[in-house]
């Protein structure tokens, strides 16, 4: 029996209490999904580190970030998004950097050990993030 994803779409501000609440839907959706309580801690960690990493890409003309939580059968993709320049894509440097260390182990790297894929997307002036958590065993490919 096939179910509709669950989703939540949020618009916020820079304000770490807010990059808190998007994290607590992650894990509401996480633990909705069955993970184990130490997968749905990850990811709501990394969520809220995703978006205070974004928040320093917000600026006075596009202040806000739009946020994407979906529940699908086979994973939970979050989708952080804003409008910008033509800099590079979000936290690319930084988020990627993060991503690239997952399994080696070095100082770091916990930030977003609770994803499994990280994207990231250009739409015109429109900067996307998506961060993956697939449900069910994955084999990490880095």
């Amino acid at each position: 029996m096939a179910t509709e994803p669950k989703s939540f779409r949020v618009q916020i501000d820079a304000d770490v209490r807010l990059a808190a609440a998007v994290g607590g839907a992650a894990r509401y959706l996480a633990d909705d999904a069955g993970l184990e309580n130490n997968a749905v801690a990850q990811l709501q960690s990394s969520v809220v580190a995703a978006c205070v990493e974004v928040f320093q890409y917000l600026t006075v003309e596009h202040p806000h970030l739009q946020v994407m939580l979906t529940h699908f059968a086979d994973r939970i993709e979050v989708a952080l998004s804003h409008h910008g320049d033509a800099s590079p894509a979000v936290g690319l440097d930084s988020i990627a950097g993060f991503a690239a260390q997952l399994g080696s182990g070095e100082a770091g790297a916990n930030a977003f050990v609770g994803v499994d894929r990280v994207q990231y997307e250009t739409h015109g002036g429109e900067f996307v993030t998506r961060l993956t958590k697939y449900i069910g065993k994955v084999i990490r490919s880095i």
